[in-house]
């Protein structure tokens, strides 16, 4: 019953052999818009607010407040773009910042990332039950929180299922919101136009006088205030950048056309309702500080209006908050992808690089969805906080990545003749960028910047922890892999028929051809001494987020399989073994290789299967959550079908094993004692070595 409901609530699994599958799941850059670009166009719903709120008394300022936020989302959208055609493979901040300023400047863009992206789906969330719990009654306070996280689980269910299918179903939310807000700005210029210029000489006017009684310096404070604390209209703008992996080929021109969609829609929409907030006359209510202005703004609007009504406002306000709940989508698209580049380095858990049967990051989803249900509980959906939480970490990785592309473009001008262009677009973001950081910090350190800043700081520490971890394991892993000479290229490979069906055959397990592969096969040959006289290697590869970018990918994985079975087949003739492979493609390893071991049992009557498995000198809590148990669930299964199988132990001593360079070359064959690194750790995951 539970295996139906999954299946019901998530769908059916997807076949990774379909050659037009990347093209069914990726998005046109109109999906894109939608699922990546909500986030940016739905902070109009509370940057705005934050910034005027912040002007106090000075509301003339936001004249000059709507023009900074529309040049600044120009500014750092154009700098994206460019960062789109640099790295047309996605990965966002975090890429560009390990590639350009190094592993450990990576590590904090991407632990910033992931922080920013459990409060996009956290603030989003809390925003849209503030607009829809304006306009109903005061006695339903007490089911916001409950309606907040009801509304985190079911997106969580919705991005189980898959990125595509859950865009799709808010496409018509996305256009009612275009639409209300669009015919909002268009009647607020039909209808106030004409008052402009008078509100421009007012705001002359009282320029002037706030000149002439605090001076320039203080007006520039209370701006710059104001300009920070508005920081989050923002925060949306990477996500492109991020997201670039699951857009439609050719990549860069659709997350391009993209960025275009979102800047535009972005900078329209949220210096438009600044403008808005000062020709409409719109006030803080004292008694309600926290009462979203954009209600206000509309209530302004269709007073004394013939055609708009209090339909409208409810209406608009419900668009707001559903949009809302679309940019919390944003979290859920970017936030297990930046999870699972970390993955990949050894930052994080390897799992979290692994895809579902729908192809989905499904652990980082779940992690994700987890964690801003906490952030939500914590500060009760309080907006005021959460803006302020929120907007930190994406200016962190915003001035990493634009340091990084200053860095490029200095070091590489012989290269790029247009750095004299680009060079001063990623200047002045950076200067944008870490002015407001440094701005939101200062102001608001002590109400919630300094918990951001603790649980990120936090979070880089238990990455450390994690990737000291692989690292050490697979130093006192100590094992050699062996340099094999290939057959000539074009060279048949005998066929498994070719082995003689009656002998006993040993079928091993293996991934990619390194050290842990070749000891277990070594280990079988000293173990049984003249028993078994051929051998059959098993390969899956496994489809994750680190190759599942693009309609090619699937061949080079299929391609770097069978060249690392072609090894595995070279080694063991060079020792006297009649040998074949076979091989298989999926997103996960077990189900893939128990296909392959069950047709090869059916042929081979004395077949025994084998596969390796690391083996601790001290058991731990947390090794099974680190490394996977592939192995052990293979053997499972093959022993109910009845089939017999033998895990290989690989020791991980307490200490390092000494290496002096003695290991016995085997005959005819050349040892490189080179041991193996954590990147090649990380490959043997990726191919998820049994």
């Amino acid at each position: 019953m539970a295996a139906r409901l999954t299946r019901w609530l998530v769908g059916g699994p997807r076949d990774v052999d379909d050659p037009r599958l990347f093209h069914k799941i990726s998005l046109i850059a109109f999906l894109a818009w939608i699922g990546l670009g909500a986030d940016g166009l739905s902070s109009s719903a509370y940057g705005p607010h934050e910034a005027f709120k912040a002007l106090g008394e000075h509301r003339e300022l936001a004249v000059f407040l709507a023009a900074a936020t529309a040049i600044t989302v120009f500014v750092i959208s154009f700098a994206y773009s460019r960062i789109i055609e640099h790295f047309p493979s996605g990965g966002g901040g975090y890429v560009v910042a390990t590639k350009l300023l190094g592993t450990q400047a990576g590590l904090v863009s991407g632990c910033a990332l992931l922080i920013d992206y459990v409060l996009t789906i956290t603030v989003s969330i809390a925003s849209g039950a503030d607009a829809i719990f304006d306009f109903l009654p005061k006695g339903a306070a007490h089911l916001k929180v409950p309606v907040e996280c009801a509304g985190i689980l079911l997106l969580v269910i919705m991005n189980l299922r898959g990125v595509k299918e859950s865009i799709k179903v808010l496409i018509p939310i996305f256009l009612l919101f275009l639409s209300t807000h669009a015919v909002m700005l268009l009647a607020m210029v039909c209808k106030h136009g004409g008052e402009v210029p008078g509100m421009l000489s007012d705001v002359s006017t009282h320029i002037s006088g706030s000149y002439q009684s605090i001076g320039a310096w203080a007006l520039f404070l209370i701006f710059a205030k104001a300009f920070s604390q508005g920081a989050g209209t923002f925060t949306g703008i990477e996500a492109v950048s991020n997201g670039l992996a699951i857009m439609r080929e050719p990549k860069v021109e659709t997350g391009k056309r993209t960025m275009t969609y979102l800047a535009i829609s972005l900078a329209v929409t949220a210096g438009g309702i600044l403008f808005g907030y000062l020709l409409l006359k719109v006030h803080v209510d004292p008694a309600n500080p926290d009462r979203p202005l954009n209600a206000a703004l509309l209530e302004n609007l269709v007073k004394d209006s013939a055609f708009f009504g209090n339909w409208f406002v409810i209406l608009t306000l419900i668009a707001e908050a559903a949009l809302l709940f679309i940019a919390a989508q944003t979290g859920f698209i970017d936030g297990p992808r930046v999870m699972a580049n970390m993955a990949l380095d050894s930052w994080l858990p390897h799992r979290f690089s692994s895809l579902s049967e729908r192809l989905t990051t499904h652990y980082g989803v779940l992690l994700i969805g987890g964690a801003s249900l906490a952030a939500l509980l914590c500060t009760h959906g309080s907006v005021d906080k959460l803006v302020i939480m929120y907007s930190i970490n994406v200016f962190i990785t915003f001035s990493l990545t634009e340091l990084g592309m200053c860095k490029f473009y200095i070091t590489t001008r012989k290269e790029h003749k247009d750095w004299k262009h680009a060079l001063p677009i990623h200047m002045t973001g950076l200067i944008l960028c870490v002015s407001i950081l440094t701005l939101v910090i200062s102001e608001k350190f002590f109400d919630g910047a300094w918990l951001t800043l603790l649980v990120t700081l936090l979070l880089i520490g238990f990455c450390v922890l994690i990737r000291r971890y692989y690292s050490k394991v697979y130093t006192n892993l100590g094992l050699l892999p062996i340099d094999i000479e290939l057959p000539p290229e074009g060279a048949a490979e005998p066929a498994a028929g070719h082995l003689d069906y009656k002998q006993p055959t040993a079928v091993l397990l293996v991934g990619s051809y390194t050290g842990l592969g070749i000891h277990s096969f070594l280990e079988i040959r000293r173990m049984f001494p003249d028993y078994f006289k051929q051998i059959i290697f098993v390969s899956v590869g496994v489809v994750d987020s680190g190759n599942f970018k693009g309609t090619g990918e699937v061949e080079r994985l299929r391609a770097e399989t069978k060249l690392a079975l072609t090894k595995y087949v070279a080694l063991a003739r060079k020792l006297g073994f009649a040998a074949s492979s076979a091989m298989g493609i999926g997103n996960e390893p077990v189900a893939p290789a128990v296909e392959q071991c069950c047709e090869l049992a059916l042929s081979y009557k004395k077949a025994m299967f084998f596969a390796g498995k690391l083996v601790f000198q001290r058991e731990t809590w947390y090794q099974r959550f680190l490394h996977n148990e592939t192995a052990l669930a293979i053997q499972n299964n093959l022993q109910w079908l009845g089939y017999p199988m033998v895990i290989m132990p690989v020791r991980i001593w307490g200490e390092p094993k000494k290496r002096n360079g003695s290991a016995t070359p085997l005959p005819g064959l050349t040892v490189d004692f080179q041991p193996d690194s954590p990147s090649t750790e990380v490959n043997t995951t990726n191919n998820h070595s049994a």
